[in-house]
């Protein structure tokens, strides 16, 4: 494949399930050549070779390429962080928080040094901890460092009420706001099919039931899938966000980025609805919460504030 002087460019850290998958969704919206940069350089060009042979029957008309060199970085317009030391996205052990701290950390010096214009997007767990860190690592404006919060945990919400409902899941839209995962903040009010709130069509104890589907959805997959992660969700979640870059597509998606007094919150990065666009966060929009879900808002944005904490302590 020849090289295109004018195409935009992603580089993906980490080549593993949700990076190598991330890979394949962006190239088949053709918004981008993709970079997959792994310390397992072997690893990494594999994954990428696989990808470019599968180009003459997906028609992905985009450069696909794997290195283990930081220099491909070079003059990125954007840069997903999706190296972990850990399969698994509900471990919250002190020590795997540690490694990806540090894993987080040196990407974003290279970030800093070698695609200073770039966004970053961030699906390294905890997502929220973790873009907290590349937001302090990289000292980029925060409009620029954006964790996949809410688009993930959305997508799975969307899913789990059209099968409740019966309805196509393009016709249901969902809100979910505060941390990703089991942290997060759905709000029924702001979830809709076909227009109509889904609170208008299910009773409250039926939304809950599928609240707790979403919040332990991570947890089901890792078992079902002999203790590795979903990836393809995740994946076409960061694949959404990166076409919205590129594109300027300023879609109104939740995102985790930092407050700074949004919601009475700050110095914490958490799920919030954001219009994305070219350079990153265009706007943050406060939503009209009830007092319950702005104390639920703000208990999960209190359990992020812990494990900064805990990591400062460590």
């Amino acid at each position: 494949m020849n090289q295109k002087t004018t195409m935009k460019k992603v580089c993906i850290a980490g080549s593993g399930n949700i990076g190598a998958t991330t890979a394949l969704f962006v190239a088949e919206k053709r918004t981008s050549d993709v970079v997959l940069l792994d310390v397992d350089h072997g690893r990494a060009m594999g994954k990428a070779a696989d990808l470019d042979q599968a180009f003459p029957l997906r028609r992905f008309d985009v450069q696909i390429s794997g290195t283990g060199d930081v220099t491909a970085m070079e003059g990125a317009d954007v840069v997903v962080l999706a190296a972990s030391a850990s399969a698994d996205p509900t471990d919250m052990d002190p020590n795997l928080i540690r490694a990806n701290a540090g894993i987080t950390r040196s990407l974003c010096a290279h970030i800093r040094e070698r695609a200073p214009e770039a966004v970053v997007l961030v699906v390294t767990t905890p997502l929220d901890l973790m873009t907290h860190i590349a937001l302090q690592a990289t000292e980029f404006p925060r409009e620029r460092i954006i964790g996949m919060a809410g688009v993930l945990d959305a997508s799975r919400f969307r899913y789990f009420l059209s099968q409740e409902l019966g309805a196509l899941p393009s016709d249901v839209t969902a809100m979910v706001l505060g941390g990703h995962g089991a942290n997060m903040v759905p709000i029924p009010r702001y979830s809709t099919v076909s227009g109509i709130p889904i609170t208008e069509l299910l009773p409250y104890e039926k939304i809950q039931d599928i609240v707790e589907k979403c919040r332990k959805a991570d947890d089901e997959l890792f078992q079902l899938l002999a203790r590795r992660s979903a990836h393809h969700a995740p994946a076409a979640a960061v694949a959404e966000m990166v076409e919205c870059l590129i594109r300027d597509r300023r879609r109104l998606l939740a995102c985790s980025v930092e407050l700074r007094g949004e919601y009475g919150l700050a110095d914490v990065c958490i799920g919030v609805p954001v219009i994305l666009g070219q350079h990153g966060v265009m706007r943050i929009l406060e939503l009209a919460l009830s007092d319950s879900e702005l104390r639920a808002l703000r208990d999960s944005a209190e359990k992020i504030a812990r494990q900064i904490r805990t990591l400062n302590a460590l």
